[in-house]
């Protein structure tokens, strides 16, 4: 479990840098700076995941979970070849990843 993990982890780590860059690549659009916020938010929760403790697994879940509803609020559903749609792919897979390791933590007890 602890490679499942250190996937969202870095998954996580990945969105966050692509966020941060979109942010620079377009400072002025609208958006942008919510942008910002969760690439760093993002990065934050995947440096945790690299920690042994449970609480980044929910943070791990939670906190995507809200950029993407917010962002499907906001922008709408993405085209399938964009980088918004990059973002919900990696945030979605290391939702699953989370979640795959909270349940197998939770059986083994």
């Amino acid at each position: 479990m602890k490679s499942v993990r250190l996937l969202a982890g870095m998954l996580l780590l990945i969105s966050g840098i692509l966020h941060i860059v979109a942010y620079f690549k377009a400072p002025e659009s609208q958006g942008s700076i919510p942008v910002l916020a969760f690439g760093v938010i993002y990065m934050i929760v995947g440096l945790l995941l690299f920690n042994g403790k449970q609480y980044p697994l929910y943070l791990g879940i939670i906190v995507p979970v809200i950029g993407m509803i917010l962002s499907l609020i906001k922008f709408g559903i993405p085209e399938m070849i964009s980088l918004s749609a990059l973002f919900k792919v990696l945030e979605i897979v290391a939702i699953i990843c989370c979640l795959v390791v909270l349940f197998r933590s939770n059986n083994t007890k």
